[in-house]
């Protein structure tokens, strides 16, 4: 089962800045461009850190008022160099956060809603800027056609991570909902249908019923012959041979 990493869906070689980027730049790429952070890099690539429209707005107000109590968590210092700064490194966030391009989906939506980031810088392993990912790209997702869906739970998971017949099983996909009917071979599979299937990429959730041809959770009972000793003629050991 393979799920969408951020590197299917980042955008790749985005627009940047650097540190010595005048403010009124930054802020004419944000309207022009229509994005809501830029990556602030060094000559080689790397990542000096990223200013967003938050950033300039907290500017304005500081100018404005530089010892309003809206910034009273800022120290009177860090307010006064917001308030006069001029370039993109003096107001951008030099520790932004980041995550590889063979990060899943899922965990980098998490990331996202730790850290409260609107945005995520993609690097390689030696910190250079792959891409960005915004919170946009990752409800991309949730726009996966369902025939795709469909066709990744018939052809992989109920056989190859369940490992049941996938013609004992109608699905159907209707707006990112799958609904399963039919049966699967023994009872103990039950249990695991559920989570495999929600954890399909663009599932937005599972329902119908499955019934079970085995009950394979009933211990049969203990025989006579088990109670007697093993020896290479006995018929457990017979058996077992077979």
């Amino acid at each position: 089962m393979r799920h969408y990493q951020v590197r299917d869906v980042m955008t790749a070689s985005p627009m940047t800045v650097t540190p010595s980027t005048p403010i009124k730049e930054v802020a004419s790429m944000l309207v022009r461009f229509q994005v809501g952070a830029l990556p602030v890099v060094t000559p080689r690539d790397g990542v000096a850190g990223v200013v967003s429209e938050t950033d300039l707005l907290r500017k304005e107000r500081l100018q404005r008022d530089p010892d309003g109590s809206h910034s009273a968590h800022l120290a009177y210092r860090d307010r006064r160099a917001i308030a006069t700064a001029e370039t993109a490194g003096e107001i951008m966030n030099p520790h932004p956060t980041t995550v590889r391009p063979d990060t899943p989906l899922a965990e980098a939506a998490r990331v996202m809603s730790h850290h409260q980031s609107r945005c995520l810088l993609v690097t390689d392993r030696a910190g250079k800027l792959l891409g960005v990912v915004s919170a946009r790209d990752l409800l991309r997702i949730f726009l996966r056609p369902d025939e795709a869906i469909k066709a990744e739970i018939v052809g992989d998971v109920m056989p190859r991570y369940l490992g049941t017949n996938p013609a004992l099983v109608d699905v159907e996909v209707i707006d990112g909902v799958v609904r399963l009917a039919g049966e699967v071979e023994l009872k103990s599979m039950l249990a695991a249908v559920g989570p495999a299937v929600r954890a399909v990429d663009g599932v937005i959730d599972v329902t119908g019923r499955l019934a079970y041809a085995i009950d394979d959770t009933i211990r049969p009972p203990r025989s006579a012959e088990a109670d007697e000793p093993e020896t290479p003629h006995s018929p457990v050991a017979a058996r077992r041979m077979i």
